[in-house]
């Protein structure tokens, strides 16, 4: 049940989230969306594409990685296979690759990971522990499309991560810590649940560059009565949040649709050593990654 608190805050959020989205992240939402079976009103069960991350807060696509989450009907997460369902309701999100050309013939690429509205919903929750959801999208984020009937419940979804991460914060800094003091503070709480390391200023970074919208958000939630600690201990999230972050990357070893030529990819990106993948090697990445290492090593391209 939504109070004013939770309009005021989805009334200042709406704007962004449904700001028109660039040309090229449209193209690679359409392909992604054609992959993961189409959208609900043409037979498939994608209800929603959100597109977040470093492109949305730069607003500039140019070589980047895209990142892209599509959401089903609660009828469960279309084209995929037995296991990688399974794997998606034990541990979600799975997450694939995708790439398009845009007009000029530039090759555009995202990662889209593959969820329910309903898992969506339901880790935005303050139940749900580990920061990993309610994180990420209690940041800007934007809407490149919504089933009409889906709208209401996606942003109540998003105002509940923003609240979930509100309250967090203001339990971990005390009820008159200034803005800055609580974003910068439970931003950098989160990103110790996971395994990869950001830098010392990334949570600085985050608030600057949204400091208008996480000011306001404070102002209206800093009023709004805090609810009780449930879903664990900072201490038990890290610990929670690295173990999860494990188990994501095994399961992305058997579900990451497109992970070979995304790797390749991250090489020439970094190296400038472009690979030329075989079939057989998109088809077995697991299998054809110790060749391919071996010869980047032999090359003193890595190690």
């Amino acid at each position: 049940m939504s109070d004013r608190f939770d309009e005021a805050v989805a009334a200042l959020i709406r704007p962004d989230l449904h700001r028109p989205p660039p040309d090229e992240v449209r193209k690679l939402a359409a392909e992604a969306i054609r992959l993961a079976g189409g959208r609900r009103s043409e037979g498939g069960g994608i209800v929603a594409t959100l597109f977040y991350g470093s492109c949305y807060r730069d607003g500039i696509v140019g070589d980047g990685m895209v990142d892209l989450y599509l959401l089903a009907d609660s009828e469960g997460v279309p084209a995929q296979g037995r296991i990688a369902a399974i794997a998606n309701r034990l541990v979600p999100p799975n997450v694939h690759y995708v790439q398009c050309r845009d007009d000029d013939g530039r090759t555009l690429r995202a990662k889209y990971a593959l969820l329910t509205l309903q898992q969506f919903s339901a880790r935005m929750r303050p139940a749900c522990g580990n920061p990993y959801f309610w994180a990420r999208f209690a940041q800007p984020t934007g809407i490149v499309e919504v089933e009409a009937d889906c709208r209401d419940r996606l942003e109540a979804a998003f105002v509940r991560a923003i609240r979930t991460l509100h309250g967090h914060a203001r339990r971990l800094t005390g009820p008159d810590s200034p803005p800055e003091t609580l974003w910068v503070s439970v931003l950098q709480e989160t990103y110790r649940t996971e395994l990869r390391v950001e830098k010392p200023d990334r949570a600085q970074q985050i608030y600057q560059a949204n400091r208008e919208r996480f000011d306001a958000v404070a102002a209206i939630l800093d009023r709004a009565p805090v609810e009780p600690e449930i879903g664990g201990t900072w201490a038990w999230r890290r610990f929670e949040g690295k173990a999860l972050s494990v188990l994501r990357l095994v399961k992305a070893a058997f579900t990451f649709a497109g992970g070979a030529d995304y790797l390749a990819w991250k090489i020439e990106r970094h190296s400038g050593v472009v690979l030329q993948l075989t079939d057989w090697q998109k088809r077995h990445p697991i299998l054809a990654s110790g060749p391919i290492l071996w010869r980047l090593w032999r090359q003193r391209i890595i190690g």
